[in-house]
């Protein structure tokens, strides 16, 4: 293979030309602010106006319900402190999943140092939050449920729409991290009972640096950003034009071609998976097998690690990671696995793989091969391995 071979999707994505070229007016002809009276700051909000309304609509929302924001980070941050913030006085007491992303657990962290309680509700071993811990957990206390849509790491997809339930009926707010799911499978926030969604573009080929949270009218969350009007005066500050129509563009694209690219990635997800569990000996699927994101393929293999795994895969021209894009420097294994039963020795071996629709099945051959001949390789330079082989000769 000449080229790179990218599968790394859930740590970013390739912008798309469709939203590279919707951008490009915004950075020197319509450059106006929106906020502005003439004319040039009224096609650029015009422009927002465009791209909030088709992101309204993918979800099942109101464009009135979609705020911009920096990315999914910053949208997770805003729907755990202000709802915090602003339901304190009804309860201190937030539930969410011990596999949620970073943006979620820190954030949780830092609410606890200021006096909230948080309950860490157990998932199985495929990653699938257990229901019945989840109703336990609530207390008269609990202001808001919190469980991502698809787990960024292993894939499995949540029963968002059975959380959505349960929080209804106990009249808990809900909120999802969506960054994962949205515009790779069908999000609804109305069949769901979601209050709150967390989203960023550039996880479906749009540019970094925007995002959106779609906040439920009704929904009394404060302000998150201060010293403007902008976004209905709940997030300050002049608006990322090309950003939002980038990302409005992005999306567009996403969700017009979505039930054709789910059937690609899932063939080649499938057909990655098969060939890796039968051709590559002590080695272990992570997630769902079935209920799990089109593009995602995560496994764990005994007696290597993890990082030389990577090293030596970029060498041959596939880009690939061990987990989330926000823990690559930590020497830690990943939390999530660790939470779905993998022991510290088989969490540190783990690759996650994620397509996309430009990926081909000559490429799954080649990573297969590939894989297969690094593992083989870094085993034959492991102890533990040597061990292991002298046991059971």
């Amino acid at each position: 293979m000449e080229h790179k071979i990218y599968l790394d999707n859930a740590a970013t994505t390739k912008t798309a030309r469709e939203a590279v070229e919707a951008m490009l007016p915004f950075f020197e002809e319509c450059f106006g602010n929106p906020s502005s009276i003439y004319s040039l700051g009224a096609k650029s909000k015009r422009a927002v106006m465009d791209a909030r309304e088709v992101i309204a609509k993918s979800i099942d929302a109101t464009p009135q319900e979609i705020y911009f924001t920096a990315g999914g980070s910053e949208s997770d941050n805003w729907a755990l402190v202000a709802t915090a913030e602003a339901y304190a006085d009804k309860g201190k007491h937030i539930i969410t999943s011990k596999i949620e992303h970073h943006a979620i657990l820190h954030t949780c962290e830092y609410l606890q140092k200021r006096g909230f309680s948080i309950t860490y509700v157990d998932v199985d071993e495929d990653g699938v939050i257990k229901l019945d811990d989840l109703k336990r957990a609530i207390r008269p206390d609990t202001i808001l449920i919190s469980v991502m849509a698809a787990n960024n790491e292993i894939g499995t997809i949540q029963p968002i729409k059975e959380i959505g339930e349960i929080a209804k009926e106990h009249k808990i707010l809900f909120h999802t991290d969506a960054v994962q799911a949205y515009g790779h499978i069908p999000l609804s926030v109305k069949e769901c009972h979601i209050d709150m969604l967390s989203s960023s573009g550039h996880k479906i080929n749009g540019p970094k640096g925007i995002g959106f949270l779609y906040i439920r009218q009704g929904v009394k969350i404060r302000s998150f950003i201060h010293g403007g009007a902008q976004e209905r005066a709940r997030r300050a500050g002049t608006e990322n034009v090309p950003g939002i129509v980038g990302f409005g563009a992005a999306a567009g694209r996403a969700f017009a071609s979505m039930e054709e690219r789910m059937e690609k990635e899932i063939e080649l997800r499938d057909y990655l998976i098969e060939r890796i569990a039968a051709e590559i000996p002590h080695c272990k699927l992570n997630g769902h097998r079935e209920n799990r994101l089109p593009n995602n393929v995560n496994f764990s293999f005994e007696f290597i690690e993890g990082e030389s795994l990577l090293i030596m895969l970029d060498m041959k021209g596939i880009c690939a990671s061990s987990g989330s894009a926000c823990t690559s420097g930590s020497l830690d294994p990943s939390h999530v696995l660790l939470a779905i039963g993998l022991p510290h020795e088989k969490a540190h071996g783990s690759l996650r793989l994620t397509l996309s629709e430009e990926n081909t099945k000559e490429e799954m051959d080649y990573v297969v091969e590939c894989v297969k001949e690094i593992v083989a390789k870094l085993r034959s330079m492991s102890p533990l391995y040597e061990d292991f082989c002298k046991k059971n000769k």
